[in-house]
């Protein structure tokens, strides 16, 4: 079998939200782990060591985690990133010097692209790097970064991105081909994945609470909503945490005074999730900020519709696989106004679209895809 060693700064560990954070990640190298032996170089709070059968798991200690805390335009941040990129290259070169791979994939671009591809040069080995849109959109604005990041995924062999538009960007950036890698996490199917063919409808809502998940966006529109539309909403469950969670909580207890079926929970793992995302007619995305969200995947698995914002490569996808319904614009009224067309729909005219969606964001046919663009053994 080849061996491939993957990087990365997400891989879940038990900590609060890391589990929708690096879940695909874990699920992506478990499915890569069938057909080549697998070392993942994660990024963590502490030094580890865990064996999966062909899947290995080095952890390495940066000093801050998540590291999507830290920020290169504050000055407070610049001692923890250069331990941090320190910290990962001295991770890459201890496993090539002891374990020499076949082949180095980074998940992403930065940090991953930059601690592998100093190690990926000097001894010659091929190199793939897996781009997120934080890395093009976000850190590919500030300057000095950009140029870096420029030049790491020009040195790379092979790369990918998980949007259509976004595999457009990294070529944009660095005029090299980029393949579009959906990313997606395997869940437990639960026994019952109906939808209600009509109102009154069951919601729900996962993810950060973060401006970017427009989670913000969503209880706005619901207070937005009059009671005819509520009459068509049985319930609706909004799960995760983040920055905004005192807004939310304000915003939920709003609600619950107008006597609105909303209730409030934490971050969930997969089992839950997939209870969930199941239990719904409708999953909702609000998002300001998007290339595709790993909670579409999580959705077309489970053969639930999606409400959603016309933000990244949903409006595309919307029109390929008629998955549910799009806003017309960013705003808590747009949302509120497709929330209102969902109501009016039957939620089962979406599953023929979700179920072609299902078969394109599968697993096992993203690693073939993998092994078969770089020419692994067992491809």
């Amino acid at each position: 079998m080849p061996h491939v060693a993957l990087i990365t700064s997400s891989y879940p560990d038990g900590a609060p939200g890391s589990e929708a954070a690096g879940s695909f990640v874990a699920d992506f190298a478990r499915e890569l782990s069938t057909r080549a032996r697998v070392t993942v170089l994660a990024a963590s709070a502490a030094e580890s060591v865990s064996n999966e059968g062909p899947l290995t798991v080095h952890r390495f200690a940066v000093p801050k985690m998540p590291l999507s805390l830290l920020r290169p335009m504050h000055p407070g941040d610049w001692l923890p990133i250069i331990r941090t990129l320190s910290s990962g290259r001295k991770a890459m070169q201890s496993l090539a010097a002891e374990d020499l791979p076949d082949h180095i994939l980074a998940l992403w671009a930065l940090p991953g692209g930059y601690w592998a591809e100093a190690v990926a040069r000097q001894r010659k080995l091929p190199l793939s790097i897996w781009a997120l849109g934080s890395d093009i959109w976000g850190l590919g604005k500030i300057p000095l970064v950009r140029t870096k990041l420029r030049n790491i995924l020009r040195r790379a062999d092979y790369l990918y991105a998980d949007g259509l538009q976004l595999a457009a960007d990294v070529e944009g950036l660095c005029g090299r081909h980029c393949e579009f890698l959906p990313s997606t996490r395997r869940l437990p199917r639960p026994d019952n994945l109906a939808v209600s063919a009509g109102a009154p409808y069951k919601l729900a809502f996962l993810g950060r609470w973060h401006v970017n998940k427009g989670v913000d966006l969503l209880l706005d529109a619901l207070l937005e909503l009059p009671d005819d539309d509520w009459e068509k909403i049985s319930e609706i469950r909004i799960n995760g945490g983040g920055p905004l969670d005192e807004s939310v909580n304000i915003a939920v207890q709003e609600l619950l005074k107008q006597r609105r079926p909303v209730s409030l929970g934490g971050y969930l793992d997969k089992p839950e999730a997939a209870e969930l995302i199941a239990w719904a007619d409708y999953l909702l995305l609000p998002s300001r900020v998007e290339s595709i969200p790993v909670t579409f995947s999580d959705a077309v698995q489970l053969l639930t519709p999606i409400v959603a914002t016309p933000v990244g490569d949903l409006p595309r996808l919307r029109d390929k696989y008629r998955f549910g319904v799009i806003a017309s614009g960013i705003s808590a009224s747009d949302f509120a106004d497709a929330l209102r067309s969902a109501l009016n729909e039957s939620a089962i005219e979406f599953q023929s679209g979700i179920e072609k969606a299902s078969s394109e964001f599968d697993l096992t046919q993203i690693v073939t895809q993998f092994m078969d663009n770089t020419g692994l053994p067992g491809s």
